[in-house]
């Protein structure tokens, strides 16, 4: 029968601990995003309390999310994550859209532009020629598909190991805001923006938001929690709490060093920084920084996609080679696989333009937000459709919450097609292609 276990096939098993968890969620989230969206909120808040209070409502938002999909994660532990929570709320077809869609755009398109963070940070260390970024992208996806296939100890050995290395950085970062400045910047404030204060905050949590995403990847190992799934929602709003306050004292350090008006004018906030407070090898230091912080991402990110890519196999005959579980490794190696040469691809397509990053950017962000919204949606009819299924945990002022949730992530599809460029229209082009597949699939 379709869906269920076929024989000789291994299925994941519980062999994550809770600080396993928090350090894949924390790699996901903490990355390389906040050395590049504070100067461009800095530019759309009017004073630097609310600059800082924006990011404080950011963790807030993100803690909404994060109780909504304890709910799920608790509720219906399983290792397909959203795709699972949709199967169950939609039924198999939407579901396999959604997964299509992570295969394609969300997952891999996140693995690319993560990586061409990391080869445009390494790049102006060695230089590769006219395709430096996109090369050193391409060697960062293949090494660490392989580390992942090797199996989930190690790759969630080396999580740590990245981990470490990023957040003694970061640390870096924070003393030498704080304690190696020569004197703090003036607090100044900065002109509202010329539509006025709601527009510019509006904007500016589109910015925060999207440094606050990858938190929903908790979701992909539910089913591998040694502790069992009740504990995630310990370890979710741990994660969010940490998350949270990592990212007020980054922001408050370099809102003391640069000040309002020369952070919200910056094209980059760590390197300037660095230069006031360590000079020239403080910015080579943040160059590395930063590529470790995006290197961290990347390997949590392959090693949470491919486990869409697997439930994908598991219920669909038509894709069951993706759905191998090898109980040696503890890793699903075909959907890792699959989810490499994707994410290649779209390194080639980045290649092609001017800016990769960008690029990829703009072909994720609507395809994203539009499943995002689809999970908070998922919660409500759930309740409806599975009434008496065991919930360890329960959202908390239901429905307030999961609509709240809704409201954000619906006010981000909206800016994420209304403010990006001709990639936004490649990636929902991409997900109407499966919707060739969505009417005929059994």
């Amino acid at each position: 029968m379709k869906g269920e276990k076929r024989a000789g096939d291994d299925s994941p098993k519980p062999v994550l601990r809770m600080v396993d968890a928090m350090v894949i969620i924390v790699g996901i989230v903490v990355g390389a995003g906040i050395f590049r969206t504070p100067s461009l909120v800095a530019a759309n808040t009017a004073s630097w309390e609310l600059f800082l209070s924006v990011w404080l409502l950011g963790g807030v938002v993100s803690l909404v999310g994060t109780l909504c999909y304890a709910e799920l994660t608790t509720a219906f532990p399983n290792t397909g994550g959203d795709y699972h929570f949709l199967m169950q709320a939609f039924g198999r077809r939407f579901a396999f859209l959604f997964a299509w869609a992570r295969v394609s755009v969300i997952q891999t398109g996140s693995i690319a532009l993560l990586a061409f963070i990391v080869g445009d940070y390494v790049s102006p260390l060695y230089h590769l020629g006219a395709y430096s970024s996109a090369i050193y992208a391409a060697l960062v996806v293949i090494a660490l598909t392989l580390v992942n296939i090797i199996g989930v100890t190690f790759g969630t050995g080396l999580q740590k190991i990245l981990l470490a290395i990023q957040f003694s950085g970061l640390l870096l970062v924070i003393i030498a805001g704080f304690f190696i400045s020569p004197a703090p910047a003036a607090l100044s404030e900065i002109p509202a923006a010329s539509e006025g204060n709601n527009t510019a905050l509006g904007l500016a949590m589109v910015f925060v938001l999207l440094t606050f995403g990858g938190w929903n990847e908790a979701g992909y190992i539910s089913a591998e929690l040694r502790s069992g799934s009740r504990k995630m929602v310990q370890v979710l709003v741990m994660s969010i709490l940490a998350i949270t306050v990592i990212y007020l004292l980054i922001n408050g350090a370099f809102v003391r060093v640069l000040g309002m008006e020369r952070m919200a004018a910056s094209d980059a906030v760590g390197v300037d920084l660095m230069r006031v407070t360590l000079g020239e090898p403080g910015v080579f230091l943040i160059g590395v920084l930063v590529a470790l912080a995006a290197l961290t991402s990347v390997n949590a990110t392959i090693f949470t996609g491919a486990r869409t890519n697997y439930a994908l196999g598991r219920d669909f005959n038509a894709f069951s080679w993706l759905g191998k579980w090898h109980e040696k490794t503890s890793s699903p190696v075909h959907a890792l696989l699959a989810q490499g040469i994707v994410a290649l691809a779209l390194i080639g397509l980045g290649a092609m333009t001017r800016d990769g990053f960008q690029a990829m950017v703009d072909f994720t962000a609507p395809v994203f937000w539009f499943f995002f919204l689809t999970i908070g949606i998922s919660l409500m009819v759930l309740r409806k459709k599975k009434p008496h299924a065991p919930r360890p945990f329960s959202v908390p002022l239901y429905p307030i919450t999961p609509i709240i949730f809704c409201g954000s992530c619906a006010y981000l599809l909206y800016s994420s097609l209304m403010y990006t460029g001709v990639g936004a229209l490649v990636g929902v082009a991409v997900l109407l292609l499966g919707m060739l597949f969505f009417f005929i699939i059994r």
